[in-house]
């Protein structure tokens, strides 16, 4: 997915949006209290750890204790959706999986995004905890590091931070 400045969401817009309808829901990422599973892929590791410190940096910054992080290794982005499955049943108010799939010369990157894709939604669907897709799915090891960098665009941060409102989002309509 990519995105520009023609494609984001006008603040503005959101306000007259609210203005026309009996309830509005947009909650902002929240972290005091909340509770956050992340399952991590070793593959591609010199990556993945960059997403987990953008999660973990922006875990802390919304109010996330880190004795309410759980981090879970696991080995690669196929096995993410198991681990998913495992840390929800723990309860937390949210599961963020991390994992970078490069694609290569053979179509094992088209089996192993998909699928990790697949099984994490399929992991929130049945368990009714968020469970965000923080999985790279990039066509080079460049694309991958540029979007693991330090800063804002890290999309280990984003993936935290998605996993926070949608979070907010669930209490907000009774849901969790």
């Amino acid at each position: 997915m990519s995105s520009s400045d023609k494609t984001l969401l006008d603040p503005a817009a959101l306000e007259r949006l609210a203005g026309r309808v009996g309830r509005h829901l947009d909650p902002a990422p929240e972290g005091r209290g909340r509770r956050v599973a992340i399952a991590c892929a070793r593959f591609n590791g010199g990556v993945t750890t960059r997403l987990l410190e953008g999660a973990l940096e922006a875990l802390g910054e919304h109010g996330v204790e880190p004795h309410d992080v759980t981090v879970a290794w696991v080995p690669g982005a196929f096995e993410l959706p198991l681990a998913a499955r495992a840390l929800a049943a723990g309860a937390p108010d949210a599961v963020v999986a991390l994992g970078a799939v490069i694609r290569g010369d053979t179509g094992h990157y088209d089996f192993v995004a998909g699928e990790c894709a697949r099984g994490l939604q399929d992991v929130a669907l049945s368990t009714g905890v968020p469970v965000v897709f923080g999985v790279l799915t990039t066509d080079t090891v460049d694309q991958a590091l540029a979007r693991s960098r330090a800063d804002g665009s890290n999309k280990g941060r984003e993936a935290a931070e998605t996993a926070l409102a949608t979070a907010a989002l669930l209490r907000g309509l009774g849901a969790r």
